[in-house]
């Protein structure tokens, strides 16, 4: 399975952009003038989306082989930056391959449903909303899918904005979006908090003041992991590194220019 790409920027640090559910490789295209200078990143198009190919399985072998997949694009150690789908499989890569990551940022990002039961539920909704989308068709489904409540600070865009982002998201096929349901969702993701105490890379956790959701998960995932950097970035929503672009990109910026030592008992008292 080969990924679509995009790169852009000259910036002396490599990174891998992992972008949402409905989303594309060029989610991140805006944040070249704000990060260009300090990144080279590469966009990958993921599984399921605006025409990437789906896993060879569904259900766990399919996150899993999409992992394993991600991984064949770090040539390098890199830095990986994952918003909510993408976070999801930025830990697992970086859980999986951490010797290919050297930073970790994970926006609006959760380590996976703890419980079997919890997480069979949520599997058993995600193909109920894949067979929706078959159904009805991708434009019916981004109807509804923007209508929901974490999304509602992407109302305040710009028109050129908001017009570019629905014709990312309805420019998949149904086939491609149901089939990212059943082998990317939070239904197949493996539990990865068990892992949090022994990722020893510096992560940075992003999330909007008005995602309370994702913003109490980020202190959890803070209290867990040894080299953990919260911030929470006022007055937006679910997709800060749409909503609040040059905010983002400043906490970017303050993370990559930090320096973390490879073990938390070395700092100085």
């Amino acid at each position: 399975m080969r990924l679509p790409t995009e790169t852009w920027g000259t910036g002396p640090t490599r990174a891998l952009f992992l972008h949402g559910f409905t989303g594309s490789r060029r989610s991140f295209r805006h944040l070249e003038p704000l990060l260009g200078d300090v990144l080279t990143a590469t966009c990958v198009d993921l599984p399921g989306h605006n025409g990437a190919p789906l896993p060879s399985a569904k259900g766990p072998a399919g996150f899993g082989e999409t992992v394993a997949t991600l991984a064949e694009h770090v040539t390098r150690p890199m830095v990986v930056l994952g918003y909510s789908q993408g976070a999801r499989l930025a830990l697992a890569l970086a859980v999986r391959f951490p010797e290919r990551v050297t930073r970790l940022v994970l926006e609006s990002g959760a380590p996976g449903i703890r419980r079997r039961s919890e997480r069979a539920h949520r599997r058993r909704s995600d193909e109920a909303m894949a067979g929706v989308i078959l159904e009805q068709g991708v434009d019916a489904f981004v109807d509804r899918w923007e209508q929901l409540p974490m999304f509602a600070g992407l109302q305040a865009l710009p028109e050129s904005d908001r017009a570019a982002l629905r014709g990312r998201r309805t420019g998949h096929t149904a086939l491609g979006l149901a089939g990212a349901l059943t082998c990317l969702g939070q239904g197949v993701q493996p539990d990865l908090w068990p892992a949090l105490p022994t990722l020893r890379l510096p992560t940075l956790l992003l999330s909007g003041a008005k995602d309370a959701k994702y913003t109490r998960l980020a202190r959890r995932m803070a209290a867990e992991l040894p080299l953990g950097w919260r911030r929470t970035i006022p007055g937006v929503g679910h997709a800060p590194h749409l909503e609040a672009p040059r905010a983002y990109a400043d906490e970017v910026r303050s993370f990559l220019s930090a320096p973390w030592v490879a073990d938390p008992s070395e700092v100085a008292p």
